[in-house]
């Protein structure tokens, strides 16, 4: 089972070099035994269309999300938490699904997948958002040695009794290195900037929920889901401390963040 977010997915398939790979490639994330929430079956096949930069489609009909890309066709029901993927032998196809249900299903439960670094330190989250090229990485690089990575890439925002908690995930990017599996009390959030100085400012609410819209991650053409992720923006930023943090590549930085 692979699990992200306190949300296991047990995985199948016939090839065991592949089942293999994938639990070297979710070091931290995978488990063998507990309640599975999600599960998957997978089908290889190396004849197909192999383009992991084609666009992606998220559809919804017949009561189940389909999902297609050029390597890879998946479907999933919510209602039954069942789903099939065709894929190429490669770990990150299901990287793309895996993304892709857990965007859905949090979208229904008030949290979201955030374009972020994030890092714990002293018992709290800091998230560090922005496009690529923002310093993601570089701001998690920049992090104490006792600061916790998360992820330098995708964090994972749940609701959790009226408070936002970030998760570490297996999502990197430059580092290269999957996050820590373990979750804290979100403290702040940062939208990154690069200039001359180490400095923090405050940021309108409005501003905030606008600059977090444009860096969730959702793939799916869904009006309501898309609204629900608005409304969860929302309440985040109301009860979360949003700021923007401009920086210089210097671990100085931290002394300002936590």
């Amino acid at each position: 089972m692979i699990e992200i977010g306190g949300i296991a997915a047990r995985v199948t398939a016939d090839d065991d070099e592949f089942l293999q790979m994938l639990e070297q490639r979710y070091v931290g994330f995978a488990r063998h035994e507990g309640r599975a929430e999600i599960e998957l079956d997978i089908e290889l096949d190396d004849t197909d269309e192999r383009d992991p930069d084609a666009d992606v489609c998220v559809t919804h009909h017949a009561g189940a999300w389909h999902i297609e890309r050029g390597d890879l066709r998946a479907e999933w029901s919510p209602a039954t938490r069942r789903g099939s993927i065709r894929q190429s032998a490669n770990p990150y196809s299901i990287d793309a699904v895996l993304r892709i249900l857990h965007s859905l299903i949090l979208a229904n439960d008030g949290g979201f997948l955030l374009h972020a670094a994030s890092v714990i330190r002293r018992g709290k989250a800091y998230l560090f958002s922005g496009v690529s090229g923002a310093g993601k990485t570089t701001i998690a690089k920049l992090a104490p040695s006792d600061g916790i990575l998360l992820t330098d890439e995708i964090s994972y925002v749940r609701k959790e009794d009226g408070s936002y908690f970030a998760y570490g995930t297996p999502f990197s990017g430059e580092l290269q290195r999957v996050g820590e599996n373990v979750a804290a009390p979100i403290g702040a959030i940062y939208l990154l900037a690069q200039g001359k100085e180490n400095r923090i400012d405050a940021v309108p609410r409005a501003e905030a929920v606008r600059a977090l819209m444009g860096n969730v991650l959702f793939f799916a053409e869904d009006g309501a889901l898309v609204e629900s992720l608005f409304n969860s923006t929302c309440e985040c930023v109301a009860r979360v401390p949003v700021s923007r943090l401009t920086f210089v590549p210097d671990p100085r930085v931290w002394e300002l963040i936590a």
